[in-house]
Formats: structure tokens, C-alpha cells, sequence
């Protein structure tokens, strides 16, 4: 199934790093807490041509920002467009 972004809306999917302690030892999902700010666009509305985010960018987005969803069990989030805050480059 695939999700289109409607206006000046940006969907985004989680990356999700292993997260390791600075001994080595990794941290099992329980114990990192909230999810990451950042993620990949895997979709981007028809009212965001005029910006510099397009599909495949690595994007750092607003803590609370969008709605979560989940398709084909992969959850990804719904922003606007003015809530990503950076490309990672």
C-alpha cells in the first residue's frame, strides 16, 4: 500500500539506529525511551515544490510535531512541511 501527503505535508519513516552505551553494550527498545527526531521522506505533498526537502532526504523534524500511522507495519509520521527543522546532509 503505498500513502500520498496531501498540501504541504511530508511523510517521513523512523530510522532507527541500534543505540550503543560508550562501553559497547546495546540498549534494547525499553530502555531508549521516545523515538528518534529524524527520519527519512518517503513522500512529499504537491505543496512543497517550492522547498529543498524531497523524497530520500534524511530529515530532523519537530519533537512533537505530525500524526504517527502505520501501513504494512512500518510506522511512519505525517508532518508539514515547516515542521522539519533540517536536512542532514
Amino acid at each position: 500500500m503505498a500513502i500520498k501527503p496531501l498540501n504541504d505535508r511530508v511523510v517521513v519513516q523512523y530510522v532507527e539506529e541500534e543505540e550503543k552505551t560508550k562501553s559497547g553494550i546495546v540498549l534494547p527498545d525499553t530502555a531508549k525511551g521516545e523515538k528518534p527526531q529524524q527520519g527519512e521522506v518517503i513522500a512529499v505533498g504537491k505543496g512543497c515544490e517550492d522547498c529543498d526537502i524531497k523524497t530520500g532526504d534524511q530529515v530532523v523534524f519537530d519533537k512533537y510535531a505530525g500524526t504517527k500511522v502505520n501501513i504494512d507495519d512500518v510506522e511512519y509520521i505525517i508532518i508539514k512541511v515547516d515542521d522539519v527543522l533540517a536536512v542532514i546532509e
